[in-house]
């Protein structure tokens, strides 16, 4: 015999008990005659023992039904009490929502935008995570999660708030010291810095018009685990860097940053929303894709014009 209890019988034996009737606890439970009967005969067979006297007229309790009723029918009332109070959970905006976020733009751009939402929501809590490294989302139990990337994962469901343009930058000081290239094949003789997680490897694919491609390999004195951590040395003109425009915006537009090799692009990324699933999504999660939907599909940063 299992050891998992029969819930359901008892849930039906405990209606059958409180309404005398196999047919009204069928109504009140929306099956039907038959299923209520199979359900109590199961709970029997477990047992070993009659739950009910059966006449033509009338139902009544026998001794091992009596001693029973009460605590089956105290299960289903707390059984209908968890179910509600999960119901209200999964349509009131409460609770803990755990976030991944990757650092720099976590720190400039959703740090900043969560008073507003926790203003609005006073009954969810945040508990962000920042990290540049890729969580795996389900296995460490995130309920949504930021990323600026192209997202292979069929497993997540992944909204794109906005486009995301990458940018190859130097210093002014730096190219008044070692000249200013102009073809992607020039950067093999500068001082190119590294990113540790890009998503495959650290390659700058940069594409013309024509739809040349040449592949960069960074090379230089420093590679980092988070992007912004690449600023303090492009902008000292010690080397040519690649940022993505949430990072590199003010920079370029105050000219203390230049963007590199006119002509060439590299693909565009995007800010993705990502969750496990859009079924069944809990109302906190609902809230924050909302919040995420109305304030960064329309970022505050934009490109400046190149230079």
């Amino acid at each position: 015999m299992t050891k998992v209890p029969d819930f359901e019988g008892l849930a039906m034996f405990a209606k059958v008990a409180e309404e005398r009737s196999y047919a009204a606890a069928a109504r009140a439970m929306g099956v039907s005659v038959a299923t209520v009967s199979r359900g109590v005969s199961r709970l029997e067979d477990r047992l070993g023992a009659r739950l009910f006297n059966r006449t033509s007229r009338r139902l009544a309790l026998t001794d091992v039904g009596a001693a029973l009723a009460a605590r089956a029918s105290q299960l289903y009332a707390e059984a209908e009490a968890v179910e509600d109070a999960a119901r209200e959970l999964s349509s009131r905006p409460r609770g803990t929502v755990r976030l991944a976020v990757p650092m720099s733009f976590g720190v400039r751009w959703v740090a900043p935008l969560l008073p507003a939402f926790l203003r609005a929501y006073p009954e969810i809590t945040v508990d962000l995570h920042l990290s540049d490294a890729v969580v795996d989302l389900i296995g460490d139990g995130f309920d949504a999660a930021l990323r600026i990337a192209v997202l292979p994962d069929s497993s997540l469901v992944a909204r794109q708030l906005c486009p995301i343009a990458r940018h190859i930058v130097a210093a002014p000081a730096y190219i008044a010291r070692y000249g200013r290239p102009r073809h992607p094949g020039e950067l093999a003789a500068h001082h190119c810095l590294g990113y540790a997680y890009r998503a495959r490897q650290d390659v700058w694919r940069l594409v013309n018009a024509e739809g040349s491609e040449v592949a960069v390999t960074p090379t230089g004195p420093l590679r980092v685990t988070n992007g912004e951590a690449l600023l303090p040395t492009v902008l000292d003109g010690l080397a040519i860097a690649e940022l993505p425009e949430f990072l590199a915006a003010e920079y370029l537009a105050d000219g203390r940053l230049v963007d590199l090799l006119d002509g060439w692009s590299l693909p565009l990324g995007g800010l993705y929303l990502v969750t496990p699933t859009t079924r069944a999504r809990p109302a906190k999660v609902e809230a924050l894709a909302d919040f995420f939907i109305e304030t960064l599909s329309h970022p505050a940063w934009r490109s400046p014009p190149r230079r």
